[in-house]
């Protein structure tokens, strides 16, 4: 009789040190989450703000800096639900506008122009790797939380379903470092 308890106290230990370190890496997913979003809203705003820079400038045509400063304001300015369409639209008009050498041998002659165009390329280049960080720490959460365990137990608790930011994320070709060799 006290060999099935043992074996029955054995068992419901076991299981609970697996809920519990299942619920604790929910955990810690979530906060890769937290992490890598505010991460990629960094990036977002100071890509943003540097193609705003750049549309005031004074160095690009009137109709190229009023395109660029407009979808960069947007995208600063978007509330939370029509983010990923600002940032969209912030990605197809630094395509549009820097869709020359042109724009891009303008900007660069201007005084500072050299360091305004490695802000931006930089900037434009880390924005596909913090959405990229972002969304694997998503994907890595939801394939927790699809387990029946985890869904009948509530081991999230009350953290809501993670969702990936999807957007166009396609750098202009001149400011992209591999398209471009250098």
């Amino acid at each position: 009789m006290s060999a099935t308890v043992f074996w029955i106290v054995a068992a419901i230990v076991l299981v609970g040190v697996y809920l519990s370190w299942t619920a604790g890496r929910l955990d810690r997913l979530h906060a890769r989450i937290d992490a890598a979003r505010a991460s990629l809203d960094a990036q977002l705003l100071r890509r943003a703000s540097v193609a705003q820079e750049v549309g005031t400038s004074g160095v690009l045509d009137p109709a190229a800096s009023i395109v660029l400063y407009q979808a960069a304001h947007d995208a600063r300015e978007a509330e939370e639900d029509h983010r990923e369409v600002a940032e969209s639209e912030l990605s197809q008009a630094l395509r549009a506008v820097f869709a020359e050498e042109a724009q891009l041998a303008a900007v660069r002659a201007a005084p500072g122009g050299e360091r305004a165009v490695a802000e931006l390329t930089a900037a434009v280049r880390r924005v596909p790797m913090a959405r990229r960080f972002h969304n694997d720490a998503v994907r890595a959460a939801r394939a927790v939380r699809r387990h029946r365990v985890v869904r009948y137990l509530r081991l999230a608790g009350h953290a809501p379903f993670p969702m990936a930011f999807e957007m166009d994320d396609e750098p202009p070709a001149v400011l992209d470092d591999r398209s471009s060799g250098s």
